[in-house]
């Protein structure tokens, strides 16, 4: 499932106002037990994003009297593996992926479930926690994932120097006249959509995440096309810092990156483009594990983001877009302005929202990647 998700209208989601993260710290009604306990809370989340420490924890700790211990990672696969040695050790109460792979995550034991009598469920805007996105979070029945942010991964280019093509394209990340920055499993998902939009694919880039057999037919595909072009990457990417250092230190003009490394750069010179094909959109959100120590601060915690000034602050730390009602109108106008000059009415109605992702599909497609990086 993909396009199935009510498509936002950006344009009325982030208005944006004067008032920006400093108004987070706002009253909140929390329960006497999460307080009773340990009063904090054990988070694993994003490494690349300092407002979350510098303003957003120190925010929701003035408003509930929960202290966050934040454990920052780069990338999902790290989380994964971090949150199985977590199962058996203990240390993680929420952690943040991305909806696309809450399947796997409960396919592997590792989720808890969440107690909706506890959260604020009517807080968030339609479509990103009901319908299609609702349905995903509660595998079996249960609800496991609750959203914190979402955004898109798409074009960042060097306004100067870049070769796009009219209009731009995904394909412009595997010419030879660009230097590219690139993470490899989005880029061989961008070369399989590019053919497949070009129409030289056998059968759908979208029938490889339901059909194994089929995934292993069109990634073959993508990986050889890839290889013919990987001469132009400069850097690969898997996490926030790593994206900035290719074009910061290693002149990289064209990349596939997150909303928040064009953000990062957007005073030095580098725009972000959504292609032709569409950008890449994702999901993210909190889970609980399922041996969680603090689990009444760890609703305290998801209810808390769930607010317009929280889902603000949230949205605000990663340059994304937030999930709560009213956060657009306390959204820092900055964000606002930026996603409003990338994304127009037909860019919107493009988006490609990362599908579902069994286990068994993400360890083919990390074979995939790493025999792309090493070839």
């Amino acid at each position: 499932m993909t396009k199935s998700y009510s498509t936002l209208d950006r344009r009325t989601l982030l208005k944006g106002t004067a008032l920006g993260i400093g108004a987070l710290a706002a009253p909140a009604i929390v329960s006497r037990k999460a307080l009773a306990s340990s009063g904090e809370l054990n988070f694993t989340g994003w490494a690349g994003y300092p407002a979350l420490a510098e303003k957003v924890f120190p925010a929701f700790e003035a408003a509930t009297g929960i202290k966050v211990n934040f454990k920052e990672l780069p990338d999902q696969d790290t989380m994964f593996a971090e949150a199985k040695v977590a199962l058996e050790a203990g240390g993680i109460d929420v952690i943040e992926p991305t909806i696309d792979r809450v399947g796997a995550w409960d396919s592997n034991g590792l989720l808890g479930t969440f107690d909706e009598s506890k959260l604020a469920m009517d807080n968030y805007l339609p479509g990103l926690a009901d319908g299609a996105a609702g349905e995903r979070s509660r595998p079996g029945g249960a609800l496991k994932y609750v959203p914190s942010v979402w955004g898109t991964e798409s074009l960042v280019v060097n306004t100067a120097d870049a070769k796009l093509s009219t209009p731009p394209s995904l394909g412009d990340l595997f010419n030879p006249e660009n230097q590219a920055v690139l993470r490899p499993h989005s880029s061989l998902a961008a070369m399989g959509r590019w053919l497949d939009a070009q129409g030289k694919l056998p059968r759908p880039w979208m029938d490889g995440y339901s059909d194994m057999a089929a995934m292993v037919e069109l990634w073959d595909i993508a990986l050889a096309e890839a290889v013919k072009a990987k001469g132009n990457v400069v850097q690969w990417w898997s996490g926030e810092n790593e994206a900035n250092a290719g074009f910061t230190a290693n002149g990289a003009t064209v990349g596939l990156c997150w909303d928040s490394t064009g953000f990062n750069l957007r005073n030095d010179g580098f725009a972000y483009v959504a292609p032709v094909e569409g950008a890449f959109a994702w999901h993210q959100g909190f889970v609980m594990m399922k041996n969680a120590t603090n689990v009444e601060q760890a609703h305290e915690f998801v209810k808390w983001v769930s607010t317009a000034e929280g889902a603000a602050g949230w949205a605000s730390a990663f340059s994304s877009n937030p999930v709560g009602k009213g956060a657009s109108d306390l959204l820092d106008p900055e964000v606002a302005a930026y996603y409003n000059g990338t994304f127009n009415d037909d860019a919107l109605s493009k988006l490609w929202w990362w599908p579902d992702q069994s286990a068994e599909f993400l360890a083919k497609r990390a074979e995939y990647a790493d025999k792309y990086k090493a070839a």
